[in-house]
């Protein structure tokens, strides 16, 4: 009885999954620079050497946050058949997941997604390339200057100083933003489009 007293008092067994979410919701609710091992530990109820386990380090957490956040963009996505849609497709889910998660968006500008893991969650879309016939390295290309430019965008959009808090959006200046997006996206899909499928392309 004793014995099952204490199982039942126990904190949930520490994952590294489980750690990543609370450290999201650390940097969803009071930004980056408040997401320190020691503020990740008292959330989860542990020790903050204990996090060590999962991660060996802040970094290592943060690459694991920018790996999560950009797994989370593409669930749920699924390219359309032609690659110029797929691409356009991408970026829209990655910006949701971007504008969903304001304080994460200088992070990930700043620190890259694992290169294997982002090969394995946009084989879909890549895939889409190679049947149009598109060269490897136009793809790399096309598929990293749209990520750019949904960063770029997002940074604009809720870029706040270190530390600080994104200022809430109105209608108007969220329609604004959804506007200049699209237009922007729509001129760098239809230029990639055109280069590499059309006039544009650049023969030898």
């Amino acid at each position: 009885m004793n014995e099952g007293r204490r199982r039942a008092g126990r904190p949930a067994v520490l994952t590294t999954d489980r750690v990543v979410t609370a450290a999201i919701e650390v940097l969803d609710a009071e930004g980056l620079d408040a997401l320190t091992m020691r503020r990740l530990g008292a959330r989860l109820g542990v020790a903050a050497m204990s996090l060590y386990r999962h991660v060996p380090n802040r970094e290592a957490l943060l690459a694991e946050i920018v790996n999560r956040l950009f797994a989370e963009a593409v669930t749920g996505y699924a390219p359309a058949a032609a690659w110029p849609e797929a691409l356009a497709g991408f970026a829209v889910a990655y910006r949701r997941v971007l504008l969903a998660h304001p304080h994460a968006v200088p992070l990930l500008a700043t620190h890259p997604v694992d290169v294997d893991l982002g090969k394995e969650l946009l084989a879909g879309l890549l895939a889409r390339f190679e049947a149009g016939g598109i060269p490897q390295e136009d793809v790399i290309t096309a598929v990293q200057s749209v990520a750019v430019y949904v960063l770029g965008h997002a940074l604009a959009q809720v870029g706040t100083p270190p530390g600080g808090t994104p200022a809430p959006a109105d209608e108007t200046a969220t329609a604004f933003y959804d506007q200049w997006f699209d237009a922007g996206l729509a001129a760098m899909v239809t230029g990639f489009e055109r280069r590499l499928t059309g006039d544009g392309y650049p023969h030898q």
